[in-house]
């Protein structure tokens, strides 16, 4: 009992994006305090936390302010140096701890992990040299060459149909190391979202069915439309995922399904897009799993009490026409059983994630087509 964290204890947030903001209200909610630290002056978190630290991630006066006056810190995304995180973990506990973080947020790292634990994933190959695409296996082509750090949402990388084209794209990202990754059959995608506590304890989320357009998620359906014995063992990949990186917090594992077969895409050390429909679906979110597993809390149920589907609000709404404009939220306020969830940003640009909203239901064909409907409605007009 000595190593819970109770109320009104403050908790630190390194990170104020829209996950540190969701992060923010479910602490406020258990009654704690959240001091964040971002950079940004207009940061989604920062501005409903007790108190924002606009700071660079590894300024060390901040970060001594953040250990003095935080029971426990945690991070909303895996690009925090994990120096920081080693810094801090001197003082307070930190979860995810810098060594697991350190694993997600390098591309070759994590593939390697995934390789070294017998866990299914694509082939791959580091590429630091121009001459380690002239020397990579012929069947990593056609592949996927990815900057091993610093991408998402489809950033940094390139689809390269041979050896000629990945040495042109290698020269774009200007000699970054890389992965160069073999391009698999894609049936499909799907994630699972899952808390694990300091005692190894794992509550899983129902894994999501995730639909992607320009490398951005588009749609997460819940539950997955997939086989049960694949979605199985997907939570049970996942989950000894967690265990091999003695992981303390929130993790999102990626699947890519390709011939009816799983393989591990990626790992996030945080809560997911994919998992935003559990602030609405389940009876736990994983904003609070995350603030239970950060302050030693037993983990709440992880069930889902509805079907749902996620939608992703993406800038390009505010251009939709002509003109800059706020799209009309009345269309998706029509809609009785459909959550719209903002995330208080100041300025939209194209591909930036402005919100999204989650539609529940109790019957799947129908959950899916009033959301698709709405997405439609708003004026989303990419093809599912």
């Amino acid at each position: 009992m000595s190593s819970l964290i109770l109320p009104p204890a403050t908790l630190g947030m390194l990170g104020g994006g829209q996950l540190g903001r969701f992060f923010v209200a479910a602490a406020h909610e258990l009654g704690y305090k959240v001091w964040v630290l971002d950079p940004d002056q207009e940061s989604p978190a920062g501005r409903i936390a007790d108190r924002h630290l606009c700071a660079a991630y590894a300024d060390a006066a901040a970060l001594d302010e953040l250990a003095a006056h935080c029971a426990a810190v945690t991070t909303e995304f895996e690009n925090v140096p994990a120096a920081t995180l080693s810094r801090l973990a001197q003082h307070v506990p930190v979860r995810p701890g810098a060594e697991a973080v350190a694993i997600c947020q390098h591309r070759v790292v994590e593939k390697s992990f995934l390789r070294d634990n017998g866990f299914p994933h694509g082939d791959f190959a580091s590429i630091q040299s121009a001459a380690d695409i002239e020397t990579a296996n012929a069947g990593l082509f056609p592949g996927i060459l990815k900057v091993a750090r610093f991408g998402y949402d489809g950033k940094g990388q390139v689809v390269v149909e041979d050896r000629a084209a990945a040495l042109a794209a290698f020269q774009k990202f200007k000699g970054e190391v890389c992965v160069l990754e073999q391009k698999l059959k894609l049936d499909y995608e799907i994630s699972v979202v899952l808390a694990r506590d300091a005692q190894g304890r794992v509550a899983a989320f129902p894994p999501a069915e995730n639909l992607h357009t320009n490398g951005i998620l588009d749609v997460s359906i819940v539950p997955a439309r997939s086989d049960a014995c694949l979605i199985s063992d997907a939570v049970d990949i996942a989950a000894r995922v967690a265990e091999k990186l003695a992981y303390i917090g929130v993790l999102a594992v990626e699947f890519f399904v390709s011939r009816g077969r799983l393989y591990v895409n990626e790992m996030a050390p945080r809560p997911h897009n994919s998992g935003h429909y559990t602030i609405d679906a389940c009876v736990t979110s994983q904003y609070e799993q995350q603030v239970r597993a950060l302050c030693g809390l037993p983990l709440g149920e992880s069930r889902a009490h509805f079907v749902s589907v996620m939608v992703n609000l993406l800038g390009d709404l505010w251009f939709a026409g002509e003109q800059y404009r706020e799209p009309d939220w009345a269309k998706l306020y029509a809609v009785p059983n459909l959550k719209l969830r903002l995330y208080g940003k100041s300025t939209a640009k194209p591909g930036r994630k402005m919100g999204h909203f989650t539609v529940v239901g109790e019957n799947p064909d129908k959950t899916l087509a009033t959301a698709l409907a709405a997405r439609q409605a708003i004026g989303i007009r990419s093809e599912m």
